[in-house]
């Protein structure tokens, strides 16, 4: 298994527990909050799950699948974190659509944000190694 297939094969396992956040007792509020910060609805869960599934059969298919599902992935992850940073809402959930721009503190944005930023970022990062691909 390539770094690429090994890397994608993770970013299965982050999005799958990312999905599974409001299943399981005790990480949600009495609001359905996580961890105080985020509010998952079943969209949210559904774009994590096929986000995970994705990633894993690009790790079984090949090396170039997975490189091709961190460089995409990443791209729309960390592109949806930088919006939701500069506006309050993203796209991969259509809240900049159905919640508009967002008068937010910072801080609370840099929280809400963050997941989708380090998981873009790092795909990106990792897939930028073209000879670990091969």
């Amino acid at each position: 298994m390539t770094f690429h297939q090994k890397v994608a094969l993770f970013y299965f396992f982050v999005l799958l527990g990312a999905a599974a956040l409001n299943y399981i007792p005790g990480v949600t509020d009495e609001n359905g909050v996580a961890f105080g910060v985020f509010e998952l609805d079943l969209f949210d869960d559904a774009l994590h799950l096929f986000s995970a599934i994705w990633a894993l059969v690009a790790a079984i298919l090949s090396a170039r699948a997975a490189w091709f599902f961190l460089v995409i992935f990443g791209a729309l992850y960390l592109a949806d974190g930088v919006m939701g940073l500069a506006f309050g809402s993203g796209y991969l959930d259509f809240g900049i659509f159905t919640n508009g721009v967002l008068n937010l503190p910072f801080t609370f944005k840099i929280m809400a944000n963050l997941p989708h930023i380090a998981l873009g970022a790092g795909a990106l990062i990792a897939s930028l190694n073209w000879e670990q691909h091969e």
